[in-house]
């Protein structure tokens, strides 16, 4: 992992994935903004990303699909699921896909930055070897 955490935003809508990028620039956090799925997915960068947050609605791949996605490569990093719908169905699926989080937009930064802080926190654990393992580094 990445001294500085990798937080990639992804979502269609500019002014969120830039609200939430100022936010966590402001946390000593780098950011990468996708306004879509396969953005992301072609990224060069996407092996040095620590968390993702991901709008569940999005035109063609939605956030279901880009978890699954991420998983069928071996990326094993934290996914953030976020929208602006009541759908309990939403939650559900996203706590199946193995979700670090589930936000209602609109969120308090509070919210956020909490739910970023414990997937790190997560992420980490999960990274270090363990009993009879090699680290690699």
């Amino acid at each position: 992992m990445n001294a500085t955490p990798v937080v990639a935003i992804v979502d269609d809508d500019a002014a969120v994935r830039h609200a939430i990028g100022g936010l966590l620039r402001t946390f000593d956090l780098a950011v990468e903004l996708y306004a879509d799925a396969q953005a992301l997915l072609q990224s060069s960068s996407i092996d040095g990303i620590d968390c993702v947050i991901t709008d569940v609605q999005m035109p063609g791949m939605d956030g279901f699909a880009l978890c699954e996605a991420l998983r069928a490569r071996g990326l094993r990093m934290p996914v953030i699921f976020m929208t602006a719908f009541d759908l309990r169905d939403f939650a559900q699926r996203a706590r199946a896909a193995g979700a670090a989080c589930f936000l209602s937009k609109p969120f308090d930064d509070t919210e956020v930055i909490r739910c970023i802080g414990r997937a790190l926190a997560m992420h980490r654990r999960s990274s270090r070897p363990g009993p009879g393992q090699a680290s690699a580094g």
